[in-house]
Parts: structure tokens; sequence; C-alpha cells
């Protein structure tokens, strides 16, 4: 008989009153949770603005066969509490060994690469961000501000804290433009797509 599977759910989303209030990141939040639960897993969720305990975290982390945050993007990057959340998350982790043993590196092997002593080979990761930048200005050479530069690449202090300690590194999901020109129905119906295209097995 299949092992149940699952999933960990994390937002990042900060509230500014009457201004950000987090109603489509939560949106997003429901479509993941919605998708998993109908495809047998057990989902576990974490808001970090109402709190956590990062042994807890830890744990849901080991737990989980796939993580995925979602979160805004302020200021190019994840709120603040993101980074806190992951410095203490992360440092929780490496104490006792759960989540990676060192850097990789060993002086009795030089071949060995730094990002190479990660023990989550076995899990996946994901963003879902929303941005008030439009598509265009990403992966594009002729955009000033990004030069090319795409979300994956302005994502990778986030992306990279996995992939240091072993995480498969699954292809984002954006939702632009969202202040001035946003479409959430439609991107919530992509998102579900989006889902259901990446390998989670």
């Amino acid at each position: 008989m299949r092992e149940q599977k699952t999933a960990l759910l994390i937002n990042a989303h900060l509230t500014y009153p009457n201004r950000s209030e987090g109603k489509l990141n939560a949106s997003f939040q429901e479509v993941a949770r919605d998708f998993f639960l109908a495809q047998g897993y057990e989902v576990l969720e974490t808001k970090i603005e109402n709190g956590y305990d990062s042994e807890q975290e830890v744990a849901k982390h080991l737990a989980a066969d796939i993580i995925i945050l979602q979160t805004p993007i302020n200021w190019f990057g994840a709120p603040w509490i993101y980074k806190k959340y992951t410095d203490e998350l992360f440092e929780a982790g490496y104490v006792k060994r759960e989540f990676l043993d060192g850097d990789g590196r060993s002086r009795q092997d030089m071949s060995r690469q730094y990002g190479s002593g990660g023990k989550l080979l076995s899990k996946k990761f994901m963003v879902s961000a929303t941005w008030n930048a439009p598509e265009a200005a990403f992966g594009n050479d002729s955009q000033k501000l990004m030069q090319g530069k795409t979300t994956a690449d302005l994502l990778l202090n986030i992306t990279s804290n996995y992939a240091f300690c072993g995480s498969t590194i699954l292809p984002g999901f954006n939702s632009f433009d969202v202040v001035k020109n946003g479409t959430p129905k439609e991107d919530l119906e992509s998102y579900r797509a989006h889902l259901e295209a990446i390998n989670i097995s």
C-alpha cells in the first residue's frame, strides 16, 4: 500500500492594514490546500505572521514531501518575517544535523562541492509569489531594471536555502501586476494547472 504523502504550505504574508490584507495569498494557499487534499496528501500549514515554534517547523519539514512557500514580493523579496523564520528554522535544523551535515566539503575528498551536505534529498520545494511587477519586466534584456534576469534569479536567496539542504527546486508560480492590472481569477485557475503539471510524485 502506498504511504500517504505530506505537503507543507507556508504563508509568508505580512499584513499592512488597509493596504495589504493578504487575501490574494490566502486564496493561493487555499488552492494548494484543496489540490493536495484531493490528491490524498496530508496537509500541514504555517502562517508565519500568526507565530510558530522553530522545533515544530523542523518537524513539519522533515515530515513533508513537498514544501510550498506562498509569499508576496515586498521590495524584491519575501517579507522580513520570512527571513527571520528561515534563520530560525534552518539554524534549528542544522544544530541537530537534521537538515544537513556541514556544507558538503571535505578535506579528505577535495572533489566534494560546497552545498552538497544536505539531508533533505527526498524533499521538493516551490515558491508561489504575488508581484506588483508585470511579467514583461523579467527575462527581457531590454528591461532596464532586471536586465534579463528571471523571477527564479531574483528568488535565489529563497530557493538556495532548500537547495543547500539537498531539496529539489520545482518551477515556481507567479501572479504578476497584482496592484494595477491583476487577473486573480485567471491566476488562481492557472495555479491549479501548474500544480497538476509539476512533478509532485
